[in-house]
């Protein structure tokens, strides 16, 4: 399953799941959005756009920097919780790499954790650099690879419940893809035209429930989410009880996980 397919798929995934991703990977993806506001340079009196804005947890903390914002997503259910989230940006659907702006209308574009989740990541990132008047900046974050120990964890369960990935899960053309490291985010900005482009990676100790955290999955959020949809019960069964097993070693003393994690952190200007 490749390009459009990918995109579609993407869409369909998130269809109706921002209760389950507010719960779950809500929390893990807000960490960086002050750091990647900071990269972005916003600041009162700036337009940004904020792409794939979610729960609009990203827009939110530009409005109270003073900033005007305006927040994009595909995901209609994600849109109604921004607007709840984010009184005071404009709230409008949208998609990359086809947004409904004309070329140079914000000061500053951010993306967080969106790349991960496109079919044509270079065409993205050309598309947020389109929007951005010359001066203004671009800052992105993405999962990095190899994986931190939090997102390996979902890989380690799988393997101990003794679950084969199905052969069709959806993935990028390779021709599209990149290297999610510095160096491949960096050239890959690059190469959308962006100048002056600083790759850095953020790490933290994400904190959740562990019932919080196996309830992302449990409702179809991301790939391991679509692994348990197609199992049938008992296998299910089998991998909450690996789960169980191994996330234990990340319990802190009051009943928390403790996960290390990571992201790469990007921003560049627009010449």
């Amino acid at each position: 399953m490749i390009d459009n397919d990918f995109d579609s798929h993407e869409r369909s995934r998130w269809a109706g799941r921002t209760a389950a991703y507010e719960r779950s990977f809500g929390r893990l993806c807000a960490y960086p959005a002050d750091s990647l506001l900071d990269a972005a340079a916003v600041r009162a009196g700036r337009r940004m756009l904020d792409v794939g804005t979610g729960p609009g947890t990203v827009a939110a903390r530009a409005l109270r920097r003073g900033a005007e914002v305006v927040a994009v997503d595909a995901e209609p259910t994600m849109l109604d919780a921004a607007q709840r989230h984010a009184r005071g940006a404009e709230v409008r659907q949208g998609t990359l790499p086809d947004l409904p702006f004309p070329a140079g209308g914000f000061d500053c574009a951010v993306a967080n954790f969106v790349l991960n989740h496109v079919g044509d990541p270079a065409a993205a990132a050309a598309e947020l650099r389109r929007v951005v008047r010359p001066g203004g900046r671009v800052a992105v974050t993405i999962w990095p690879s190899p994986h931190p120990p939090l997102q390996r964890l979902w890989g380690e369960i799988i393997a101990a419940a003794e679950v084969t990935p199905p052969p069709d899960l959806p993935r990028l053309a390779p021709e599209r893809d990149f290297p999610r490291t510095e160096e491949g985010l960096t050239a890959l900005l690059a190469g959308a035209g962006l100048t002056d482009v600083r790759c850095t990676t953020v790490t933290w100790v994400h904190h959740p429930d562990p019932e919080d955290w196996w309830a992302g999955p449990a409702n179809g959020i991301a790939t391991i989410g679509l692994l348990l949809e197609r199992q049938p019960a008992a296998v299910r069964a089998r991998i909450r009880r690996e789960y169980d097993r191994l996330a234990a070693r990340y319990r802190d003393a009051d009943g928390q996980l403790a996960l290390p994690t990571a992201a790469l952190l990007a921003s560049a200007r627009v010449a």
